[in-house]
């Protein structure tokens, strides 16, 4: 499964094509889909423009994707826009329209209770697991079976040690949740290689606008669109 996330915590002065409205990610997501994309990941913006898990904002993103795609669609509950669990519970309790899934951040303070919210509302749960530690805490929780999809998130920018982390995690996990998908992407330097070991180990992988600006030579990328063409040429989605 290839994934496209369309804007992340990026905007259009980091890249002139990141949508931000719901109109622009409503374009952008199905350009996405029509070039292989067989899921979509969010980061909904409130009418300042910053990321936002008010619920309005939520519902324009949500509501606008759906009617251009019939794909799953994710939002982020990450903490970096709000650091409080208790206001990121707070706002996902006025949620009106539900994603699909939501990533959630194992190492983030409040984690296990914000993926109980989340499946509690009937979203589905992407672990986002950046160590092997946080894999560790993922393992020994009750979250682990009944979660979406584990995201093996290496975030060095240098690729043996990406891969390495890799490693560290795939450690972490084994004999855990075997029926639950992963999903292994890297992020700017390493977004490619790491798509690369996606592809050769058989993972679901992403790619979009909030992981590279690049194609793999290194030359600009046009948009979420070209990056999703390039992922499949390179092997992320299954052909014939």
């Amino acid at each position: 499964m290839l994934k496209a996330c369309l804007n992340g915590a990026r905007r259009p002065s980091d890249h002139p094509a990141c949508p931000i409205t719901p109109a622009d990610l409503a374009i952008a997501g199905a350009a996405a889909v029509a070039a292989g994309a067989a899921a979509l990941h969010v980061h909904p913006r409130g009418a300042d423009g910053m990321e936002t898990l008010d619920g309005a904002a939520i519902a324009a993103a949500v509501d606008a994707l759906r009617e251009t795609v019939a794909v799953p669609i994710g939002v982020t509950t990450g903490a970096w826009f709000l650091p409080d669990p208790d206001d990121r519970l707070r706002a996902i309790d006025g949620w009106t329209a539900f994603p699909d899934f939501a990533s959630v951040n194992i190492h983030e303070a409040g984690a296990l209770r914000i993926a109980d919210a989340l499946l509690d509302r009937g979203i589905g749960v992407e672990a986002g697991i950046w160590t092997a530690d946080a894999a560790r805490t993922l393992v020994e929780s009750a979250l682990c079976e009944r979660c979406l999809r584990f995201l093996l998130e290496p975030m060095e920018q240098e690729v043996d040690a990406a891969l390495a982390n890799v490693d560290a995690i795939e450690t972490a996990l084994v004999g855990a949740a075997p029926a639950v998908p992963r999903l292994l992407h890297g992020i700017f330097a390493t977004a490619w290689p790491v798509l690369d070991h996606a592809v050769a180990h058989g993972y679901d992988t992403r790619i979009g606008l909030e992981d590279t600006f690049v194609r793999p030579d290194g030359s600009p990328a046009m948009d979420n669109a070209e990056l999703v063409r390039t992922a499949v040429e390179r092997g992320a989605v299954p052909t014939g």
